[in-house]
């Protein structure tokens, strides 16, 4: 069960539920990827990772996630 962060705040950030499904898991492939290149482990999950950066307003979703 997610709590932090909420769903509300999450979609402060990203018009819909739908493109917030898609911009997370973009997001999230990216940092597991980027860990896995850099041979670092992640102390949390990607898709944690991710949804705490939408929440913080560091990942919104590109043009083309938008049309």
């Amino acid at each position: 069960m997610m709590l932090e962060p909420s769903i509300y705040e999450l979609l402060d950030h990203v018009p819909s539920r739908y493109m917030l499904v898609n911009v997370v898991a973009h997001r999230a492939r990216q940092i597991s990827s980027q860990a896995e290149d850099e041979g670092c482990p992640l102390e949390e999950k990607p898709v944690t990772l991710a949804l705490k950066e939408v929440a913080h307003g560091d990942v919104e979703p590109s043009e083309e996630e938008v049309l």
